[in-house]
């Protein structure tokens, strides 16, 4: 029997399940991209390691936007999600310890394409899957508990790297373990209910409660906006955050700038599912993601007129704490705004698109402020970001 939109919930043993699931595809590519792969480019080419692995990681990023929405796309053709779920962290994980095996710069970063396209393999499908099974009326729990992946993929960087746990061969085979150990069981023994209206292109009438969607396609281009803004300033911190640490007080170490950095990870998971289960109860999905852009300005406002050490920590909280619960609960609503079924994967690759233009963005943006008005004619560029994501969503946040 099916469950009709008013009444549909899914099941919260598979919504646990497809959160772990999603942070094992964190862990697929964080301890990586930020820790894995620079120690390898340096092992090989020494002082150069900065502009090779540059090329790698714009290499890398092109591969991983064009195989997002292709694969999204192969998904939304064959109608099924869970093969390329498989498929892609059986090949993900495959290229990813064949690393081990590399001695050239050049096959590095063609093995780094392979496996990105493996990877997206994996992530555009599992993307597509909560929407594919995710009710409207437990989005905002979904992207709350989407929150628990960047502090998954923090905390694993921190683990592999223990002193005397494994050498570099070992992490590599550590990371595709905890993968494996966090997606296989949503594949397996997920099961999650089955909604018919979810997969209908337009939905006869909006979920009860739910807020009518005035000119779809403005929405969506919004929300695609808005996050693009987001990111933008948290890729530029994301790369810069600790030189700039080291402007404000030359004693800041990168050990301290990254324990920094996953405690707010970690602090933010409880406030974003918190957060997400407000939104549902209240059927006001965009008003959090409205409040938490203007608080991610408010805090990168602080961080341009910082002086000491202290209001620039302060700053950066508030910043990295808003801006984590921004994105996760974006996902999660992201899903409420696609309006056609049949091309989910697609949309949500092109929405993808968001993750991976920040880095192409982002060091002009840095190159053409920081050395005429410094860090702080950054933060207020960035704040003017988040201002103006704020901005785009808060007339999404009223009830029509």
């Amino acid at each position: 029997m099916a469950i009709e939109p008013a009444t549909a919930r899914q099941a919260p043993h598979f919504l646990l399940l497809y959160a772990l699931a999603a942070a094992g595809g964190a862990i697929a590519y964080v301890p990586f991209l930020t820790i894995l792969l620079p120690m390898q480019v340096t092992a090989l080419v020494g002082e150069r390691d900065v502009v090779w692995l540059a090329y790698a990681t714009f290499a890398g990023a092109l591969a991983a936007s064009a195989a997002n929405i292709a694969f999204g796309w192969l998904s939304d053709r064959t109608g099924t999600r869970r093969v390329w779920i498989a498929l892609g962290l059986v090949l993900s994980s495959l290229m990813l310890v064949a690393f081990a095996q590399v001695a050239d710069i050049v096959w590095l970063i063609v093995l780094l394409v392979l496996w990105q396209l493996g990877l997206n393999m994996m992530l555009s499908s599992l993307a597509a899957w909560a929407g594919d099974c995710v009710p409207d009326a437990q989005k905002g729990l979904l992207g709350g508990l989407m929150a628990m992946s960047p502090a998954a993929g923090a905390l694993s960087a921190a683990f592999i790297t223990l002193p005397g746990l494994a050498d570099a061969q070992g992490r590599l085979w550590l990371v595709a373990a905890m993968v494996a150990v966090c997606v296989l069981p949503a594949l397996v023994v997920g099961a999650p209910r089955r909604f018919p209206h979810l997969m209908r292109d337009e939905h006869d009438a909006p979920e009860s409660g739910a807020p009518a969607l005035p000119h779809p396609k403005r929405v969506v281009a919004r929300m695609w906006l808005a996050r693009l803004l987001i990111q933008i300033s948290e890729a530029a911190l994301f790369a810069y955050l600790y030189f700039w640490f080291r402007s404000v007080d030359p004693a800041m170490t990168d050990a301290r700038v990254a324990q920094i950095f996953s405690i707010i990870l970690v602090a933010s998971v409880p406030l974003a599912l918190l957060t997400g289960h407000l939104a549902d109860r209240f059927h006001r999905p965009f008003l959090p993601l409205a409040v938490a852009a203007g608080i991610a300005g408010v805090g990168l406002s602080a961080m341009a007129v910082s002086t000491s050490l202290g209001t620039a920590l302060a700053g950066y909280v508030i910043f990295g704490i808003a801006a984590s619960v921004f994105l996760s609960l974006h996902t999660g609503q992201t899903l409420r705004v696609l309006p056609r079924a049949r091309n989910r994967g697609r949309d949500l690759g092109i929405f993808n698109l968001t993750n991976t233009c920040p880095s192409l963005v982002m060091p002009w943006l840095t190159l053409s402020l920081v050395p005429i008005f410094g860090f702080s004619g950054l933060f207020v560029a960035l704040a003017g970001c988040a201002a103006l994501a704020a901005i785009l969503l808060a007339t999404l946040s009223r009830p029509h």
